[in-house]
């Protein structure tokens, strides 16, 4: 099930409220301009599955979602790295807060990822989780952070062409907690 907390950017370790309830997460997340809902998934996929399993198993759910929302691109972020160190596994980066200067999809498979975004000023910590899929318009500042120990299945819809991402500047990721936080 996924959690949202809601924090005023000047109190970044103290949320205003934490919900779970998905009604509750998608009522507040589209009074910013931000769509969430759940979709349920009938395959069941492990974090750490190859691009090609992953790219295969929803190949019929897929479609529709690139086709409504004009995203063609997808990006496949699959890794388990619970049982750290491995042989070639290397240190996960703390997020940086980024803006995309066009929309994107996220859909959550299986184990979980913190998805940040930075509206006016709040912060909206979603720790996405199976099902869970969330739309962040273009130009939303957000992070996404898979923790120290990833453990995470999830796709990321973009346009066809490159959307540019850049760095916002601001180094208000690393005021907030972390996924294991």
């Amino acid at each position: 099930m996924s959690r949202l907390s809601v924090h005023h950017q000047s109190s970044p370790q103290i949320p205003n409220k934490v919900l779970g309830h998905a009604e509750d997460i998608a009522s507040t997340l589209a009074a910013v301009g931000i769509e969430f809902r759940e979709l349920p998934l009938e395959n069941r996929l492990q974090a750490g599955a190859s691009e090609q399993e992953i790219l295969a198993a929803l190949g019929e759910i897929l479609e529709p979602l690139k086709r409504d929302s004009d995203l063609s691109h997808a990006e496949v972020i699959s890794i388990d790295q619970r049982h750290w160190p491995r042989e070639g596994d290397k240190p996960v980066q703390a997020p940086v807060e980024v803006l995309a200067d066009g929309a994107q999809l996220y859909l959550f498979l299986a184990g979980q990822g913190l998805l940040s975004l930075h509206v006016d000023d709040y912060v909206y910590a979603l720790v996405g989780e199976r099902n869970a899929l969330i739309s962040v318009p273009a130009g939303t500042r957000h992070w996404f952070d898979l923790g120290e120990f990833p453990h995470c299945a999830a796709i990321r819809l973009s346009a066809a062409n490159a959307v540019a991402v850049r760095p916002s500047g601001d180094a208000i990721a690393g005021d907030f907690p972390r996924l294991e936080d």
